[in-house]
């Protein structure tokens, strides 16, 4: 007598179907027209479930290894445990193992992303800190812009789901989608903008000088008293539109010039304030992985998280500048964070 055929995947997917119908084995040995036992069986294995993966023995590492892990990895910064073990000559021993063992003496971290500073940049940093040593601050409109994309920084669609629950779908674009160039400025406990750049538009000096005449000179600038538009400093950082020689020559024209218009040292995005306001604008329209269908509509967003934005953390933006100079001293013109 010949063996006979293992079950079909469409045999087991109709003994599952019947029952769930409350079919008894026997029933569905007959409706199948196969054996009662192999019915059993198949019942019987599926209700068992997966074996459980028996435990190999792990392998121990020694007082004397433990202490050449701890001296390898603080000069290794951003390195996979298993390249923390090679250089300790230590082999054999699991991932899990090794990220325990570590756990205990690291933790893991993404590498901070900073401007390059060379000497004369750190020097330039300095005589700008002393420079502006005793400003007011109150009286700077700290400016900047900021690009946001329909989809939000790469890595900020994260968080936890609960047991049982799916990922939510995210939509893939290509190229991105595109996205809407913003700018805006602080000042005090003042938000001015934010505006929007038009569509398509690149900023150089032409552009961007008529883009402040539309937005900032006409929208808010010209509203403003004679003594205050006498003791305001205009901050810009030095992107190639800012400090061309065109956009100087044309804010000197609108008043904008020597002590009104803040020098400002390369690579400092550091010892701007406006970067903190983009980075709570950003947060609160991506949070929770958010994306957006249209240019407009995360338009609309920006201006909305820039609405809830109140003036008491914008004057704490702008009042923390006294203790950015003297980081900036203190770390002889090194990047101090934001």
């Amino acid at each position: 007598m010949g063996q006979k055929k293992d079950l079909t995947g469409s045999e087991k997917s109709k003994i599952v179907r019947y029952l769930a119908e409350a079919c008894s084995s026997l029933k569905i040995a007959k409706l199948l027209k196969r054996d009662h036992r192999t019915i059993k069986r198949f019942i019987q294995n599926s209700q068992q479930g997966r074996k459980k993966r028996v435990e190999k023995p792990r392998r121990k590492i020694t007082a004397h290894e433990l202490r050449k892990v701890k001296r390898a990895a603080p000069k290794m910064p951003l390195a996979t445990s298993l390249a923390i073990f090679q250089s300790c000559n230590i082999t054999g021993v699991p991932k899990s193992t090794r990220c325990a063992i570590l756990r205990d003496m690291a933790k893991v971290r993404k590498a901070e992303r900073r401007p390059p500073l060379n000497k004369t940049h750190k020097l330039k940093r300095q005589d700008w800190a002393k420079k502006y040593l005793k400003t007011d601050f109150s009286k700077v409109l700290w400016t900047d812009e900021m690009r946001v994309s329909l989809d939000g920084p790469d890595g900020w669609a994260r968080g936890w789901i609960g047991k049982g629950q799916r990922a939510p779908v995210r939509l893939r674009r290509q190229q991105g989608g595109g996205g809407v160039l913003v700018w805006a400025g602080i000042i005090k406990g003042e938000l001015v903008g934010p505006f929007r750049v038009e569509d398509g538009v690149k900023l150089n000096s032409q552009s961007y000088c008529k883009f402040l005449e539309d937005t900032f000179f006409k929208q808010w600038y010209r509203k403003k008293s004679a003594s205050f538009k006498k003791n305001m400093i205009f901050m810009q950082d030095n992107a190639p539109s800012h400090a061309s020689k065109y956009s100087t020559a044309w804010l000197a024209r609108k008043g904008l010039k020597e002590e009104k218009l803040m020098t400002w040292p390369p690579c400092s995005p550091d010892l701007n304030p406006i970067e903190n306001l983009w980075s709570i604008i950003k947060c609160e329209i991506y949070k929770e992985g958010k994306q957006y269908t249209s240019l407009n509509s995360v338009w609309e967003a920006v201006v909305a998280a820039a609405r809830n934005v109140d003036g008491e953390q914008i004057k704490t933006l702008t009042e923390s500048m006294d203790g950015r100079l003297l980081s900036v001293l203190a770390k002889k013109g090194g990047y101090i964070g934001r």
